[in-house]
């Protein structure tokens, strides 16, 4: 069965909508098919699943599309959901290009000489392609893992800035594609008055988001996983309950404890060298994301995607990244989800033992 049927299929299984396709992945032409659900977890597509060990893997967390394109090695490389455009191949083995946020850069030139520099994707310049695009240059995260399996947990109480929900405020306005979406999640959730007029305003809808998952209770939530069979789970947005998150977890390592292990000694290691770290104590971590990769023997987290972390305002005193978050206070509870986290690991450890 040739890789553009079995790649169909797949996207059928997944009730998409706007499919568009062309030859194999084996053949000159690339593929693109387009998809119609929202976003999750994505990856490249392992090569043992198509029996060609060529084929690269890589994993993230962007917005629904499938699409392949060739590096200069003529590698397929294979990418499940994203904005197409955001991710491109690398210039050299190993990296991928990611499309340009001025935020992200400045954030990864300085971690480059931070204590946190071996817990983030090594940043390898900016880059410009034909058509003008803008791209930052990274490592492949996954190039060292065979067949592997990834989570990415959004890290921290809140995914907007203070600026962002300022700004909302400023001119508040009912938004009824906001109110719908509410509704649609939780009919209960929208007071007397936002039903009465079939809207809610941007403020109330972006604090409300945050509290349907763990969010607000535990300081992360998992965005999505895929595994090492290439099934994909992203139904996570309204899972609250510790049990759940747990179960997860244990889903996603399949009872291994060799690799909750390694999980776990990463995720402590990372957490001292926060401590460490120049950067951590002066910026603002919002909408970031831990990336866990493992295949059958290895595991290792990094920190990605830094588009909103940004320097604390001038005359904002240091923050604990620890502490509850108040409008102006500019914590965002990084720290809180990290520890959980640590303790969701350590207790999976125990049961095994």
């Amino acid at each position: 069965m040739s890789l553009t049927t079995r790649l169909h299929r797949r996207w059928k299984r997944n009730h998409c909508i706007g499919a568009r396709g062309r030859k194999s992945a084996s053949s000159e032409n690339d593929m693109n098919i387009g998809v119609g659900y929202d976003s999750f977890l994505l990856g490249l597509i392992p090569a043992t699943e198509y029996g060609d060990p060529s084929i690269k893997t890589f994993f993230h967390h962007v917005t629904p599309f499938i699409q392949t394109y060739h590096n200069k090695q003529q590698q397929p490389w294979i990418q499940l959901a994203g904005h197409q455009g955001n991710f491109k191949s690398g210039r050299q083995h190993g990296t991928i290009l990611k499309k340009f946020c001025q935020r992200e850069k400045e954030a990864l030139e300085i971690l480059m000489d931070d204590a946190l520099k071996p817990y983030v994707p090594q940043y390898y310049g900016q880059f410009k392609d034909e058509e003008g695009n803008e791209f930052i240059e990274l490592e492949d995260l996954l190039g060292h893992f065979s067949n592997p399996c990834v989570m990415d947990c959004k890290i921290g109480v809140r995914t907007y800035l203070e600026e962002e929900l300022m700004k909302a405020k400023e001119k508040p306005k009912l938004r009824k594609d906001m109110y719908e979406k509410m509704c649609q999640i939780d009919p209960t959730a929208p007071l007397p008055e936002e039903h009465k007029l079939h809207g809610v305003t941007k403020p109330r809808y972006m604090v409300w988001r945050e509290t349907i998952s763990t969010t607000a209770t535990l300081g992360f939530r998992i965005e999505g996983i895929r595994r090492s069979d290439g099934t994909s789970s992203k139904d996570f947005k309204t899972m609250k309950s510790e049990n759940q998150v747990k179960d997860s977890f244990s889903s996603f390592m399949n009872g291994c404890s060799d690799i909750v292990k390694q999980y776990l000694e990463r995720l402590n290691a990372l957490k001292i060298a926060l401590a460490q770290s120049q950067f951590f104590s002066t910026h603002e971590v919002i909408g970031s994301s831990l990336l866990f990769v493992h295949d059958s023997t290895k595991a290792s987290v990094w920190m990605i995607d830094f588009a909103k972390t940004c320097p604390l305002p001038e005359g904002c005193p240091s923050i604990s990244h620890d502490k509850a978050w108040d409008l102006g206070n500019h914590e965002d509870g990084y720290l809180i989800g990290l520890s959980n986290l640590i303790k969701f690991f350590e207790d999976m450890i125990t049961d095994d033992e």
